[in-house]
């Protein structure tokens, strides 16, 4: 097992080069158990940032939950959130850069296959604007605004399809990316699938059988929930596209996470990091290892990083 301060690393604790991008996951990973960044954490970001290196938040959560690192996102602004659905602007009030929607109809037929393949399953639906979910849908984190209704009537729901509001306090996308699928201003961000008695990943396994030619299907929760987004649609793709525009390869970005909706950032970075807490599936896929959250396991490896460097 790796300590905070030993954490282990490619070439004797540097990376092969100087990095050029950071890439992690929020909860279990960055973010400690409270769900708060450590002073440790705090510092080691700014001095990434400081040295050249960008730092992105890539997160399955939506953008209202990102008030506890909204202060930490340096000079670019960007976090990826929804696990790779949205590109927001967090020092723009949380402006859409980018939407990669569900749309209704594909959405509507992995309700369906996922209720067929396993009775007692309830959904949720996050859009651009916020969610609303079922009524024996387990209300995780409760919202006055949230609409209750069959999966089906919050899928046809046409105040919820023209409503233009969205949850970051601004209107709409620019530039060379934006809204597509359905056409209307409040699209589908995601999917959540949530099953009483089954573990989490049976549930996964059996709904990716069901209706996986619909969406992608992943989790990062310790229950049986599942986050479903439009076919394609992941953490690794959207940090892609948009190394990409940056002249950035994914041999000059670190990853780190610890769930299984990081299994595809963390595989297609050239190097990867599992936290010590993580999943077994993310363990197995990653070369390297670091301390758990708790133990400020990312912060570590940028501390030998900036260490590394000429």
């Amino acid at each position: 097992m790796t300590s905070a301060t030993e954490p282990e690393t490619p070439a004797a604790g540097r990376t092969a080069a100087t990095p050029r991008l950071i890439a992690t996951d929020l909860d279990g990973t960055l973010l400690r158990d409270d769900k708060t960044v450590s002073d440790r954490t705090v510092a080691a970001l700014a001095a990434a940032e400081a040295a050249g290196i960008e730092v992105f938040f890539v997160t399955g959560r939506p953008v209202r939950w990102m008030d506890v690192v909204r202060d930490h996102v340096h000079g670019h602004g960007l976090a990826i959130c929804a696990n790779g659905a949205v590109v927001v602007d967090l020092h723009d009030g949380g402006r859409f850069v980018d939407v990669r929607p569900l749309e209704s109809a594909a959405a509507l037929a992995i309700v369906h296959a996922v209720r067929a393949a396993a009775p007692g399953a309830s959904f949720a639906v996050e859009r651009t604007s916020g969610i609303h979910y079922e009524p024996h849908y387990p209300p995780f984190q409760l919202d006055p605004c949230a609409r209750i209704a069959s999966a089906e009537e919050l899928l046809d729901d046409e105040e919820l399809l023209d409503n233009d509001g969205d949850e970051g306090g601004s209107g709409g996308s620019d530039g060379g990316h934006g809204h597509e699928g359905d056409g209307r201003g409040n699209p589908i961000v995601k999917l959540l699938a949530f099953h009483p008695e089954l573990a989490p990943d049976e549930f996964l396994g059996l709904a990716r059988t069901a209706a996986g030619e619909h969406g992608s299907f992943t989790r990062s929760s310790p229950t049986a929930l599942l986050e479903i987004s439009g076919p394609g649609v992941s953490k690794a793709s959207t940090l892609a596209r948009y190394c990409a525009e940056r002249g950035i390869g994914p041999e000059q970005v670190v990853a780190f996470g610890d769930m299984p909706n990081d299994l595809e950032m963390l595989s297609w970075a050239g190097t990867s990091y599992a936290m010590a807490n993580a999943h077994p599936e993310v363990l197995a896929a990653t070369t390297y290892r670091t301390a758990a959250n708790t133990e400020d396991g990312v912060a570590a490896v940028i501390e030998q990083i900036l260490h590394g460097m000429p």
